[in-house]
This record gives structure tokens, C-alpha cells and sequence, in this order.
């Protein structure tokens, strides 16, 4: 069973939360990406909380600005430092130690980040279809086909971003399961019971979510705004001496393969798994090889 609930944490942030499994045992934290919420693990939730696949305690927070989490308006209040602070402090809260980090798109930017830096909050990661801030870095500078792939998000940081979004029952969100999903742009998990679900999360604001993308210079130069090109990463910062799976579903239109390539220089402890007939929203589409993958990396 799934429960859902509010966790303060120190530092006055809020995070809504979806929980699965009993307190005290093994934890899996699952982080969520864009225009996503919590309720995307909810399967993986269930999965994992069963005895026969682990018994696992399972949190999946609403990162900040998300569903019913505290949603700062300036964006600064989205830089890499904050996200941080807000996952090391609920992973303190639940016991101090995962046995393992999940996550998936802007959670996988976060879950990066704070396995550089707190390494000792987790025994294992484990990344969906979420680039190494080093192999984005080098392809947001010198590949043209990732910054034409990654040209969307400088639409998401207009000032008129939240407007155009939600304009004609959010139009254009929609079409981001579809330019990045299925080439058919079909796409069978997103059912109308889905559908309500992200109606749901986007009704409550989208400035939260966007600030993400305004807080970040991970995103292709354009006229004015040097964006990737001005950025250095110190190595230091890039370094994961964790046990680390990678799923990559191959067909993701706006992260191409390229990010993986010498990817094991900054992660060596590293298994990798394509999975050549998947996008970008690989987690609805194929739930059941995810689980099966992060079944076989937790035992």
C-alpha cells in the first residue's frame, strides 16, 4: 500500500512524499524528473516494498516545486546546493543511509550531484536516462545534434513560459510524451487515468518545475546567453566511486547516446544497460524491464 504524506525537513523546506514498505528496513529513494511528480514510481514503489523483491522501505519525494513540496518562487532557490541539501536531509531523516538512489531525469541531475559530493549517504546509484553533468557539459559545447536536441530548454526558462504551457489544457506540455516518446507519438501508458494524474500536478503551478531549467546553465548557448559554453565543472565534482547502474533507453530524442560515451572515466564502478527499443519515458513504458534491472543490481 501507498501512502502519501508531508515531511519537514530542517531547513524549512517541505517535501510531499509517496511511501511504500515498513520503517526500518533497507531504503530506496526514487527521484522524479520534468513535468513529472512522485506518483511516476508508484509501481516501483509497490514492487520493491514486497518482501519477495527485497522488503525495501521506498520514499519517493516531490522534489521542491513539485505536487505539494515547498515551492520557492526565485529561481535561485533551484540551484544544484538547495536541491542537494533537500534530498541529504530526508535521506537523514529516514535512517541516514539508502541502500540505493534512483532516479530519472532532473532527479538524475540531482542524484549525480549528491553522490559527488555525499557519497556516504548511499550504497549504490542507479540513473534513468539522465546525463553526467561532465558528458552534458562537453555535449552541450561540442556537439550541434545534442544542442539542437537540448534547444527545448531554452524555451522553458521565457518569462512566459508557465502561460504558453498551460495554454489549450497544456498543449504543449502534452507534446513532450510524444516529440520525446514513441516515433508514431503513440504512446499507450498515457491512459486518461494518467492524464488526470499530470493535470493534477501542473494544475498546482508549473514555476516551480521551470525554475529548474532557469537556475541551470546546462542548456545550448544562444545570442547573449553563453549558457554550457562559460561553464567549467571541476573534476573533482564529477568523480562517482559508487556502484552505478545505468539504464539508457536509446530511442530518447532530447539526451542522445553520444552523453554515454567515455562515461566510464568519471564513474568506474559502472554497469550499463541499453535498452534499444525505449525513450525518454522508459519507466511507463516499460516498467517491468526497469524493475528487472534494479532487481538484478540490488542482490
Amino acid at each position: 500500500m501507498i501512502a502519501s504524506g508531508l515531511r519537514e525537513l530542517p531547513h524549512g523546506i517541505t517535501l510531499s512524499c509517496r511511501t511504500a514498505g515498513e520503517p526500518g528496513r533497507p531504503v530506496l529513494m526514487f527521484l522524479h524528473g520534468f513535468p513529472e511528480a512522485a506518483f511516476v514510481w508508484d509501481g516501483m514503489l509497490a514492487h520493491f516494498s514486497k518482501p519477495e523483491n527485497g522488503g525495501f522501505r521506498c520514499i519517493a519525494p516531490n522534489l521542491r516545486g513539485f505536487e505539494l513540496s515547498s515551492a520557492p518562487l526565485d529561481a535561485k532557490a533551484y540551484r544544484p546546493k538547495h536541491l542537494v541539501q533537500d534530498i541529504a536531509a530526508l535521506i537523514a531523516a529516514e535512517g541516514g543511509k539508502l541502500e540505493c538512489l534512483i532516479a530519472h531525469d532532473w532527479g538524475g541531475a540531482v542524484a549525480w550531484n549528491l553522490a559527488t559530493s555525499h557519497p556516504a549517504l548511499m550504497k549504490k546509484l542507479a540513473i534513468i536516462n539522465s546525463p553526467h553533468p561532465g558528458t552534458f557539459l562537453r555535449e552541450l559545447q561540442h556537439s550541434p545534434a545534442q544542442q539542437a536536441a537540448s534547444a527545448y530548454m531554452n524555451f522553458l526558462i521565457r518569462p512566459d513560459a508557465e502561460e504558453l504551457l498551460a495554454a489549450d489544457d497544456y498543449r504543449r506540455l502534452w507534446t513532450f510524451f510524444t516529440s520525446m516518446g514513441a516515433a508514431d507519438g503513440h504512446n499507450p501508458w498515457l491512459t486518461d487515468e494518467r492524464r488526470a494524474q499530470y493535470r493534477a500536478i501542473w494544475q498546482r503551478g508549473l514555476t516551480g518545475p521551470l525554475n529548474y531549467y532557469r537556475a541551470s546553465p546546462l542548456r545550448p548557448a544562444r545570442p547573449g546567453d553563453p549558457a554550457a559554453s562559460a561553464v567549467t565543472i571541476p573534476r573533482e565534482m564529477l568523480q562517482v566511486n559508487l556502484p552505478t547502474l545505468v539504464i539508457w533507453a536509446t530511442q530518447d530524442s532530447a539526451l542522445l547516446p553520444s552523453l554515454l560515451d567515455d562515461l566510464q572515466d568519471y564513474v568506474p564502478q559502472m554497469q550499463l544497460k541499453r535498452v534499444e527499443n525505449a525513450t525518454h519515458w522508459i519507466v511507463h513504458e516499460q516498467p517491468e524491464l526497469v524493475a528487472r534491472h534494479l532487481q538484478q543490481f540490488l542482490t
